[in-house]
């Protein structure tokens, strides 16, 4: 019996440290700023700045409260020009008032939006997460976007932010260019789903952010990139793409759902800077 108990023991020291270390790195955010290339920007915009979170999933059993608080703390400090946030904002009612008191520190100079995202509306397999679709964040300073679309004055630019429902676009009814206005400089859209851009025309939008993804959220490592145990192969994991006539931005995001472990997928508040796309 006694030779059997050197290797479970070992076994267990090394489950007990992955865990260990998965809740760490969960809350181990990423605090960056990224220079964004995007198509057609004109002159009045180079140097933008919009301070861009997602997938808080505020309200299960996990760090995602502190990790959030976290990503406010430095991005408050931040004299962004927009703030931008792509879904997945709660996963259980109690986790409203934590939101609530994130957006009320989060004010972009010109504004915040928001976008919701599948766990928002109940679409998901996450057993842990129960909807609550927030409502009413005007008294928290931000504009929560239905498939409806946003003009922004006063920055020398027309600029215009077009927010996707998660339940039209999930049924396909989606109809997203319909809204985009071009005569505007900037053409912005928010989405919490990043293939999102498979279905627009090239250049409908200048800029897309989305999120969902969580980089993953538990990966493993090999040369050259990593795999998600998640979403084995997804097309958009994280990071900036720049396709035809549009410039994709995919967030980490700074919260978990299903497990409250992050494995080589730090969670991330990121400032982007827009340039013009050479």
């Amino acid at each position: 019996m006694s030779r059997h108990r050197g290797p479970a023991r070992v076994l267990g020291t090394i489950v007990g440290a992955g865990i260990a270390w998965g809740l760490f790195e969960s809350q181990w955010v990423e605090a960056r700023q990224v220079q964004v290339p995007v198509p057609g920007l004109p002159a009045a915009l180079d140097g933008l700045r919009i301070l861009h979170l997602s997938d808080f999933h505020l309200g299960s059993l996990s760090l995602n409260a502190r990790a959030l608080r976290k990503a406010v703390d430095w991005a408050s400090t931040s004299e962004a020009d927009l703030v931008a946030m792509t879904g997945d904002l709660l996963s259980r009612p109690r986790g409203e008032e934590d939101l609530r008191w994130a957006l009320r520190r989060l004010r972009g100079r010109h504004g915040a939006f928001v976008v919701l995202g599948n766990h928002d509306v109940a679409v998901t397999r996450d057993p842990f997460s129960a909807a609550h679709e927030v409502e009413d964040l005007k008294r928290e300073g931000a504009t929560l976007l239905r498939d409806e679309a946003a003009s922004i004055d006063g920055l020398g630019a027309r600029v215009q932010v077009v927010g996707a429902d998660p339940t039209t676009y999930l049924a396909r009814r989606s109809r997203l260019e319909e809204l985009a206005d071009p005569d505007a400089d900037l053409r912005l859209l928010l989405c919490h789903f990043p293939e999102v851009v498979d279905r627009l025309h090239p250049g409908a939008f200048h800029l897309v952010l989305a999120g969902h993804v969580h980089g993953g959220q538990v990966c493993l490592p090999y040369p050259g990139g990593k795999v998600s145990f998640g979403e084995l192969r997804p097309r958009y994991p994280e990071g900036v793409f720049r396709l035809e006539g549009t410039t994709l931005v995919v967030s980490r995001g700074t919260g978990t759902a299903f497990v409250p472990f992050r494995f080589f997928a730090r969670p991330e508040a990121t400032e982007l800077v827009l340039r013009p796309a050479g």
